[in-house]
């Protein structure tokens, strides 16, 4: 179901095609700066209940994927962020984990890196849009196979409500793949839900949350490690980051709970 490039323009907030098939992304959370791809194909675009989805093929970076005009992930350079995801909050564990939650990505790709450790017996997913997975199964086959473990236990529901209601101590680990701090997903970066995680998760169980580029949003990080560091009092709070082409700076994450080795 292959579009023209030129009509995708309407397909999601901030998405510009500009002539010659251009996608530039534009964002109030980079304000300044832009990031242009040439589209050699459009492969979808429609929304979901929450959002605009866009799924293009470029030139430069592969299959595309695009919620609200903003990249989420690339065939070429997804694995930089999916690992770092995934292994930095196993790796500060002192045990082998045993139970784990992600709370969004649902494109799969953190799903699939935690398929990779043997000794997890449960792997469960809270995910607000299921058209997400979806599309993620017919495009990204690559990321979405870990959809198909067994151990996989996926919830199509809102992420918060869902880490309210779980068992005190339920998990060794929490991961938060969510968006960036605007809108709906601004609510994933605030203090009651870091409490109802503080909750959820065991004692030595470790916290980590996607917490935006070093260059653009240090006031973002700095704001979240002191919350952090009220709600996982006597924890250890770290920072890590990765180089990501497509996102328009260094993602991070700060684990909770644990030191990070």
């Amino acid at each position: 179901m292959a579009e023209d490039a030129a009509a995708v323009g309407t397909a999601a907030k901030g998405f510009d095609v500009a002539k010659g098939g251009w996608y530039t992304e534009l964002g109030s959370m980079w304000p300044g700066q832009g990031l242009s791809l040439e589209v050699k194909e459009v492969l979808y675009k429609g929304r979901s209940k929450f959002q605009d989805v866009c799924v293009f093929e470029s030139d430069a970076y592969g299959t595309v994927l695009l919620l609200d005009g903003v990249i989420q992930c690339t065939d070429r350079d997804e694995f930089s962020y999916q690992e770092m995801m995934a292994h930095i909050p196993i790796c500060a564990l002192e045990a082998p984990p045993k139970r784990v939650l992600v709370v969004g990505g649902g494109d799969g790709g953190v799903l699939r890196e935690l398929a990779r450790i043997p000794s997890l017996e449960e792997i469960h997913i809270a995910e607000i849009d299921g058209d997400v997975p979806e599309i993620s199964k017919r495009f990204f086959p690559q990321m979405a196979v870990g959809f198909s473990d067994p151990r996989v236990k996926v919830h199509i529901c809102d992420g918060i409500k869902f880490v309210q209601d779980a068992e005190e101590g339920s998990y060794d680990a929490i991961i938060v793949d969510s968006s960036d701090p605007v809108g709906p997903a601004e609510v994933l970066f605030e203090e009651p839900f870091f409490r109802a995680m503080h909750r959820a998760v065991r004692p030595g169980g470790v916290v980590c949350t996607q917490a935006e580029s070093l260059w653009l949003h240090l006031d973002i990080i700095k704001a979240l490690a002191a919350m952090c560091s009220r709600v996982f009092e006597g924890g250890s709070v770290q920072y890590a980051y990765t180089t990501i082409p497509t996102y328009p700076s260094l993602p991070c994450a700060p684990p909770a709970r644990a030191p990070l080795t």
